[in-house]
């Protein structure tokens, strides 16, 4: 490989991440309508929606993938499956995030959505034991606030019970601006009253504020964030709190968050101190893999091959992983690192 170190991706949906033919073999078996007549064409349509001007029009390429991973069997597969694809890429660890109440349209429970990712987990682990996974539970911002109070309620109080069982945090996604972040305060409020550890979207669609309101909220590490470099002193509280950041630059660039990648201020926030990571968002969707991600660093963003090693290292410190995995794979990225600078 390219990229001879342990490799880390936190910010990863299972939703944006599938093989395109399982997604095309289960549109055809549940007669589900496509936007294209062919695996191709699918494949086609996904790369142009991805190019688009419009976030709204990145967005309609999830609703063929979410229309299939309504049951238990395909949500296990899927998961199972992109484990597989990760393990073969060489990535030592990952988080994949999902939103249970997403996969709630044809009878299936929240609880029921958590329990067959985690299953897909699980069969993913035992065939692919060099990596480790954890998974993130997503609550949705969908339009204002009570549009899915309950649901993003249940999804609150339910991730608490399967941490220590594979779920490591929970989440906020979905868009950006159409209510107040701190809208959402109450939700979190009852997940850290529960004891869940939280993670937030904030700062990229929108300015410095939502990572302001998300901070202020708990999180402890921010969902892209990158637009906090337009406020240096709420960029110093996050150098100075290790509030990490997971920048996600073919996304960024894609949904028009930032205009290129040289203009991509990662690299500056990284020299700030800030912690920063590098992940791919929606991996099949984007199309792109980590290693991708790593070229754009190294060609357009500024990056030096020891700079990859130490984000990383970042990944690893600001995961969710237990202290003596964190420790056995920063000890591989440390003898990695040496190799490099001697």
């Amino acid at each position: 490989m390219k990229y001879a170190f342990p490799k880390v991706d936190l910010h990863l949906h299972l939703d944006g991440s599938f093989r395109p033919a399982t997604v095309w073999e289960l549109v055809q078996e549940q007669g589900v309508k496509m936007p294209a007549d062919s695996l191709e064409g699918y494949v086609q349509w996904m790369k142009k929606c991805s190019q688009s001007d419009s976030v709204n029009e990145y967005l309609k390429m999830f609703d063929p993938p979410l229309q299939v991973m309504q049951d238990k069997e395909s949500l296990i597969r899927v998961t199972r499956e992109l484990i597989e694809d990760l393990a073969k890429q060489g990535l030592a660890y990952a988080e994949i995030r999902f939103a249970p109440q997403l996969h709630t349209n044809k009878g299936m429970s929240q609880r029921d959505a958590i329990e067959a990712v985690l299953e897909g987990r699980r069969q993913g682990l035992e065939n692919n034991p060099e990596i480790k996974i954890g998974i993130i539970c997503c609550m949705m911002c969908v339009g204002t606030e009570d549009v899915n109070w309950d649901a993003n309620m249940e999804t609150a109080k339910i991730t608490h019970e399967y941490l220590d069982k594979g779920v490591v945090c929970m989440d906020l996604a979905g868009a950006e601006g159409i209510v107040p972040l701190s809208k959402f305060a109450p939700l979190f409020k009852t997940a850290a009253d529960l004891g869940t550890p939280l993670i937030c979207h904030a700062g990229d669609s929108q300015d410095w504020h939502t990572v302001k309101d998300a901070i202020e909220m708990g999180a402890k590490r921010i969902g892209h964030g990158h637009h906090v470099y337009e406020n240096p002193e709420l960029s110093r509280y996050c150098a100075d709190h290790e509030i990490a950041l997971e920048i996600c630059p073919t996304s960024n660039i894609q949904c028009k968050t930032r205009e290129s990648y040289p203009m991509h201020p990662a690299y500056n926030l990284y020299s700030l101190g800030v912690p920063v990571t590098i992940n791919t968002d929606n991996m099949t969707m984007a199309g792109i893999t980590l290693e991708d991600e790593y070229d754009h660093c190294l060609n357009e963003m500024g990056f030096e091959y020891e700079d990859l090693i130490l984000m990383n290292m970042n990944s690893i410190k600001y995961s969710f992983l237990k202290e003596d995995e964190k420790k056995e794979i920063l000890e591989k990225l440390q003898k990695c690192l040496d190799e490099v600078c001697q």
